[in-house]
């Protein structure tokens, strides 16, 4: 059987950042988070990595981020664009942001045939959250059972603002049963809670969320690409729609054409979604190397 493949979405505007925050360095010696996401995944056994980027920064990247580990893993790149390519669309208003994270996996149909994760290149996860999921990928994967790392809320949130959560459902047996995008997630002395609509939900700090730590068989880009060619042919006019992984899995979850695996992590998450989050992050990860979690450097 094939090692499972990585597939880092790194095509993201970082518009709250105020950068691209993919070739930052966080790490203290100039590590990016990718540089860990790809560590970790080598480590837990993975024999490829994917790079979704936009084209007009490839050079860039390569030069800051991939090419120090391109002899370390198989490394290929897929290229996000604005535009949809889908037949039978009138001509697309003009967008200011790519399709989505459903639409930047689907541009690598081509590259990946083998059971593959879905993470955000500017997520710290963890290498326990990739050995569970290379572990699922090798052992339990199927063209109708995926998983998804549930990781606790408490441990993904901002201390500078609020953020966006996909909170999950699960069944008895840890089955996803319905993810609920929520958008103003924050934490005061009372608790969690958000604020979506002007109107306070209370939130449980473990309650497991969705960082978008997907594992899938090589089978989902059949269903991704009829779901992506419907959505497109209902908000070709909307310029700021967007096409979320968890669209698709809640519609194959409600029809029972699959089911997800939730692999619950304990785990602190760490990102960067806003400037300020830069310096906690650079602190956490200093410690992982103090502690010999990471040599130092980390290549």
């Amino acid at each position: 059987m094939k090692k499972p493949t990585l597939l880092l979405l790194a095509a993201g505007m970082g518009s709250r950042y105020g950068g691209l925050k993919q070739l930052d360095a966080i790490g203290p010696n100039g590590e990016t988070i990718i540089d860990y996401s790809v560590y970790d995944a080598i480590q837990a056994g993975f024999g490829k990595v994917v790079f979704v980027i936009r084209e007009s920064f490839a050079e860039e990247f390569k030069e800051k981020v991939s090419d120090k580990f391109k002899d370390k893993i198989n490394v290929e790149f897929a290229f996000q664009s604005l535009n949809a390519n889908v037949p039978g669309i009138p001509s697309e208003p003009k967008r200011e942001k790519p399709w989505g994270t459903g639409h930047a996996v689907l541009v690598a149909r081509n590259i990946i045939d083998e059971p593959f994760a879905v993470a955000n290149a500017d997520d710290f996860y963890g290498r326990s959250s990739y050995k569970a999921m290379a572990d699922f990928l090798v052992n339990r994967v199927s063209p109708d059972s995926f998983s998804m790392i549930g990781f606790e809320l408490g441990k993904t949130l901002s201390l500078n603002g609020s953020v966006s959560r996909g909170v999950c459902e699960t069944s008895s047996e840890g089955l996803l049963q319905s993810v609920l995008e929520r958008t103003k997630i924050s934490k005061d002395e009372t608790g969690v809670f958000d604020l979506e609509d002007g109107q306070r939900v209370d939130l449980k700090e473990n309650v497991p969320v969705s960082m978008n730590l997907w594992g899938f068989h090589a089978k989902f880009f059949e269903t991704l690409d009829n779901h992506f060619t419907t959505f497109v042919k209902n908000n070709y006019t909307k310029p700021r729609s967007e096409f979320y992984i968890p669209l698709v899995v809640n519609d194959l979850l409600l029809s029972k054409q699959a089911t997800v695996e939730v692999l619950p992590s304990s785990a602190q998450w760490y990102g960067v979604t806003y400037q300020e989050d830069k310096s906690t992050v650079q602190s956490a990860l200093t410690a992982l190397h103090e502690n010999n979690t990471y040599p130092s450097p980390l290549w």
